[in-house]
């Protein structure tokens, strides 16, 4: 068995995070062990947060994102909070930068415990998304779930955060919509060559957006960051809202604001669940020196 990682088992507003200390190794978080953790109730998690040694100058770290079915994620907004606080907790600083395989990001843990994620620059090309085919438009693409004469939803936005984003915007309670049937066709529809993050979205104000979201390689979640920031972004883009908001997710409110200068700022709480340690290669873990998972 490899050596043990230390790891903290977190929540941003109910999306479930596991932040794994990778820090001085050079194995990497496989996707056997990802899939036995998240078969383990205890450690089922939406995205595992593996913080590296920093690669680049003028960066804390690098972070890289694991979803629950052991494939990469570009970004994970929920999951970067709770690495701030992990990093301000052990080193009493408040600012971070950070690299991702979706580019550098910073972040800052405020006096309140709120963290704030500078989430980058949102990209509407369908190259940049991507998508499979050209629209000129990304504001509304030709997609829709249902009967061609009555369909359930239709003409989502599409936008990318880092990774890609549909937001279907409809007039009614998100819950009424079997988002869990819906969500992995639209994940994996041919026009997401990269699959999507699938988002349904109802504005309730011009400062208020409701959210649900299937996401993408993690499926039903509590809270996605990155498509709440993608959302809020589509949002202001379509005249829906102003620039920033409150985006309600099932697991609370986080609130976003597309800045002047086009990058969005994140900002919400993260939490503190229990920390333990876990062979990277297997998934075997445990916690208080008694093993409780193995792969």
């Amino acid at each position: 068995m490899a050596m043990r990682a230390a790891f903290a088992k977190m929540n941003g507003l109910g999306n479930e995070i596991i932040v794994a200390d990778m820090r001085g190794r050079a194995d990497r978080i496989t996707p056997r062990a990802a899939i036995a953790l998240n078969g383990d109730p205890a450690t089922k998690f939406d995205q595992i947060m593996a913080i590296y040694g920093s690669r680049t100058a003028g960066t804390d770290a690098y972070v890289e994102i694991i979803n629950s079915d052991g494939t990469m994620a570009q970004a994970c907004g929920n999951g970067m909070r709770c690495v701030v606080q992990v990093l301000a907790t052990e080193t009493e600083r408040r600012e971070f930068t950070f690299e991702t395989i979706a580019g550098i990001l910073t972040a800052r843990e405020h006096a309140d415990g709120q963290i704030s994620v500078d989430m980058g620059m949102p990209r509407f090309d369908w190259q940049e998304i991507p998508l499979a085919e050209p629209f000129d438009d990304t504001r509304s693409i030709e997609l829709q779930i249902g009967p061609i004469d009555a369909p359930v939803l239709h003409s989502p936005s599409a936008v990318s955060m880092g990774n890609p984003h549909a937001i279907f915007w409809v007039e009614d309670d998100v819950w009424t919509y079997d988002l869990e049937k819906f969500g992995p066709l639209l994940e994996n529809h041919p026009v997401f060559p990269e699959r999507a993050n699938i988002s349904i979205a109802h504005v309730t104000s011009r400062n208020a957006i409701t959210l649900r979201t299937w996401e993408r390689g993690a499926g039903l979640t509590r809270a996605c960051g990155s498509a709440a920031c993608a959302a809020a972004v589509a949002a202001a883009r379509t005249d829906r809202t102003e620039r920033a908001v409150t985006v309600t997710v099932p697991g609370g409110p986080l609130i976003i604001e597309w800045l002047e200068d086009d990058h969005v700022l994140m900002t919400g709480p993260a939490e503190w669940e229990f920390a333990g340690e876990f062979d990277p290669e297997t998934g075997a873990w445990q916690r208080d020196g008694a093993a409780l998972g193995a792969a």
